[in-house]
């Protein structure tokens, strides 16, 4: 990974120049539509067509959830030894077929919550495939110096995602059939394969001369990550965020729907809100970290974007003032929560060598993923046996344990500017410094 300078940084555009970039930036856009308006359309049929309890919904959140904790760490051995453009294709021609095969069993009448569990598991299984893949694939189709560039843009499209997947869904479900809401995630994955499978040039990880053992592959990633003083704290935040934030979000799709009398339709508009947000979130990203330093950027954004889900569970009634609150909430959550996505992807990239990005990313992603198949159960656990509103209360305010990490980790202290470590060309180094990196973040 190229250190680079400020003053050599290509101009804005200088990434879009590279046709095999935008070739996947237009095939994560629709993935990442495809796997939002599931997000949505599984847990809403779940509700509103199969009248599923909070149990029941958790259950369903849990086991798509499931393949982050089973195969993160494999997928990052896997991805670090083959071409990224070969997984994230065939994960998009799965997923494909899993959603038409859904679509197929609901119009024979046979689509219940078994089968919505099992397409759920598939789905997520081969979401963590194309996921892992293409945060690997930007360091071997970009030169160093244009990674927060990069990254800024495909952050900025799943976030533009996150405003039609939302509300695609719960329109669909609403107004539709559960067999064409699930068929219309298969035209997203189908469209993001026509896309991807056309990129062309892909820089392949040199291959170590010792035979492949998987386990000593995991091995390295997992000490890779630990060793290193920052990703162990991106890990340690992330597994506290996202614990909570599964819980919260099992809590919130029963609360918005039963407690404030919300309409699928509804749902998924005030769902849609965070895209804006993180589309402008990913703006902030290109530019605060450098003005301000990573750091305080890093604990400031998560304290907010975090903080302000304790608004949800003061409001009440299905009127235009609480939709309009909701949208506001979902806003600023999604703003602040970008902001901090982007900038921890940077320094993540930026601390891990480059033989060593699908491991470390999916360490982190296990690390910080693994344990929301647990939140879920716990926020259908208390969903079920507290009031909803006590619920959401106690699960949005667990999320504020994250920027509590980081804000007694060596990752407050992280300047306006980030090095890749020794040895990144090979990924020989052990990644282990017990101070914060300083340099470019390129």
């Amino acid at each position: 990974m190229s250190d680079g300078s400020e003053s050599g940084r290509p101009g804005p555009s200088s990434v879009w120049r590279d046709d095999d970039f935008r070739r996947l930036w237009v095939g994560q856009t629709a993935s990442q539509l495809g796997e939002h308006a599931c997000l949505v359309i599984l847990p809403l049929t779940a509700v509103l067509t199969l009248r599923a309890d909070a149990d029941q919904l958790g259950a369903l959140r849990a086991v798509g959830q499931a393949p982050i904790i089973l195969l993160s760490l494999f997928v990052g051995a896997w991805v670090d030894r083959w071409r990224t453009r070969i997984v994230m294709v065939l994960a998009d021609l799965g997923r494909a077929l899993a959603l038409g095969g859904a679509a197929l069993v609901g119009l024979l009448g046979g689509l219940g919550l078994p089968a919505l569990l099992v397409i759920a598991f598939v789905v997520g299984a081969l979401s963590v495939f194309f996921d892992v893949a293409y945060q690997a694939s930007v360091v071997r189709l970009v030169k160093g110096d244009q990674l927060v560039e990069a990254n800024s843009a495909l952050e900025g499209s799943r976030s533009a995602a996150q405003t039609g997947g939302p509300a695609l869904g719960g329109a669909l479900v609403s107004l539709l059939s559960a067999p064409i809401a699930a068929a219309s995630g298969a035209l997203f994955f189908a469209l993001s394969f026509l896309s991807i499978h056309r990129i062309r040039r892909e820089t392949r990880p040199k291959r170590s001369q010792r035979p492949y053992r998987v386990w000593r592959q995991l091995h390295e990633g997992i000490r890779c990550v630990v060793g290193d003083t920052s990703l162990r704290a991106v890990g340690l935040a992330s597994a506290a965020f996202q614990f909570s934030f599964a819980a919260m979000m099992t809590v919130y799709l029963l609360f918005l729907p039963r407690e404030l009398h919300l309409s699928g339709a509804t749902v998924g508009g005030v769902l849609a809100a965070t895209g804006p947000g993180a589309i402008l979130g990913s703006l902030l990203a290109a530019r605060l970290p450098r003005r301000f330093g990573y750091g305080p950027v890093l604990v400031a954004a998560a304290a907010v974007g975090d903080g302000v889900m304790l608004c949800t569970p003061t409001l009440r009634g299905s009127s235009a003032v609480t939709v309009i609150a909701l949208v506001a909430v979902n806003f600023v959550f999604a703003t602040f929560g970008q902001l901090v996505n982007v900038t921890l992807m940077a320094v993540r990239q930026a601390a891990a060598p480059d033989a060593m990005q699908g491991r470390a990313a999916a360490t982190i992603t296990f690390a910080g993923m693994g344990l929301t198949p647990l939140g879920s159960l716990l926020g259908g656990h208390l969903a079920e046996t507290w009031e909803l509103r006590t619920s959401l209360v106690v699960t949005a305010a667990g999320m504020l344990l994250s920027p509590v990490v980081m804000a007694f980790s060596p990752l407050v202290r992280l300047g306006r500017l980030l090095t890749a470590p020794q040895g990144a060309a090979d990924g020989s180094a052990t990644a282990g410094h017990d101070h914060p990196h300083t340099g470019n973040s390129a």
